[in-house]
């Protein structure tokens, strides 16, 4: 049913509409089934089947949604071109859920006197386990609302970019006598509401074995950048040392494919590794965290007597060792003792050097790895090669 340039419902109403809604939607159809031939004779009699006694297995509310026979998914795509390397990166937004009873999804295009170019609103709201599904990048991002502004596909383009505001809240349907004649909100016009509640630990943030929690994303074109109100806490699967931590928020950097957690990071492993700095930059497909030092919040990390700071520090995060980077110009400070030994805090002083910081006392020399940046120190001797400085 269509209402004041609203679409209520599954994509199959938008589908029906063809060109009269100008926005990317993906939907699944659930074919009719064919009708059976006349049987001339009766069919055979087949035995029964044995009873299941496996039970079924678990749903993954992170997997994508199979729809059951005669309903659809409702999902859009935002496309956005980037101005770097003119390649197209695109965020999808899924309702999960497959029925109306946990939530909506509706469009809202132009309608009555507004010109042609204005943005086309789409709602998602799902309470399901599910919840609404965002994917930006490697993150997978989970959320009861989504209110998604989509602008106008310029002539021969396929999609389009926009803006994402995401959070806990609800949204329902409008009656036609609950719509003040004098409403200006597009969303009402279109007799529907979006009741946003931004809340701590409900924007649910998966990449890879990390898990991370905020309380509101707000997507917008204008710099391609995803933002993640915290206050954020993140926790890493690691079978002998798992990683916790926390940070002000994340920044999702759509074009760059950067994830950064943003303000007062914190770093604790379970083994007692504690390391801190203003940025750092997580990949969690590549096992590895940039702890950028900034003025006010310097790299460093401590585990037992031992300190590093660096103007970077990088983080094996399976390991849970760390590695030192010079930046041109600064140096790397480490304050190390011996294993056995207790720190002496009113007398020790850290060791200074503008390449490289002393090794742990009595580690035998290692071999040097031809892969490892030169200005890099392992503050653990075990640990792989370093990356290439950025």
């Amino acid at each position: 049913m269509l209402r004041s340039g609203m679409v209520r419902g599954w994509v199959t109403l938008a589908l029906a509409l063809g060109a009269a809604l100008p926005v990317w939607v993906l939907a699944q159809d659930a074919a009719p089934a064919p009708t059976p031939p006349a049987q001339t004779q009766p069919p055979p009699t087949l035995p029964a089947a044995p009873e299941q006694t496996t039970p079924p297995e678990p749903t993954d509310p992170d997997a994508e949604p199979e729809a059951a026979p005669g309903a659809e998914t409702s999902s859009l795509e935002l496309v956005r071109k980037s101005d770097t390397d003119g390649q197209e990166r695109r965020i999808r937004i899924v309702k999960t859920g497959i029925t109306d009873d946990t939530g909506i999804f509706a469009l809202c295009g132009p309608q009555g006197d507004d010109p042609p170019e204005t943005p086309t609103l789409a709602v998602f709201s799902e309470t399901g386990p599910g919840g609404v599904r965002i994917t930006i990048d490697k993150n997978v991002i989970r959320v009861p609302l989504a209110v998604v502004t989509q602008q106008q596909p310029e002539d021969g383009q396929e999609g389009s970019d926009g803006r994402v505001e995401a959070s806990a809240g609800t949204a329902r349907f409008l009656n036609p006598d609950e719509v003040p004649p004098d409403a200006t909100d597009r969303l009402t016009r279109c007799e529907v509401q979006a009741t946003p509640k931004p809340a701590p630990d409900t924007v649910f943030v998966t990449q890879g074995k990390t898990e991370l929690k905020g309380q509101k994303l707000v997507y917008d074109e204008t710099d391609g950048i995803a933002r993640i109100d915290g206050p954020v806490t993140f926790q890493r699967a690691n079978e002998t040392d798992p990683l916790t931590g926390s940070s002000e928020r994340i920044e999702v950097n759509v074009d760059a494919e950067t994830t950064t957690l943003v303000g007062n990071v914190v770093l604790n492993s379970e083994g007692g590794r504690v390391s801190r700095a203003g940025r750092v930059e997580y990949d969690d497909a590549a096992n590895l965290a940039r702890l950028i030092g900034t003025p006010e919040q310097p790299a460093v990390s401590v585990k037992g007597g031992d300190t590093l700071r660096a103007g970077m520090i990088l983080y094996d995060l399976d390991r849970n060792e760390v590695y030192a980077v010079k930046a041109e110009g600064g140096t790397i400070t480490g304050e190390f003792v011996e294993e056995g030994d207790a720190p002496d805090t009113g007398s020790a002083a850290p060791a200074t050097s503008p390449t490289t910081p002393p090794a742990p006392t009595g580690t035998p020399p290692q071999t040097p790895d031809p892969n490892t940046d030169p200005n890099a120190s392992p503050l653990s001797p075990a640990g792989p090669a370093v990356p290439p400085t950025p």
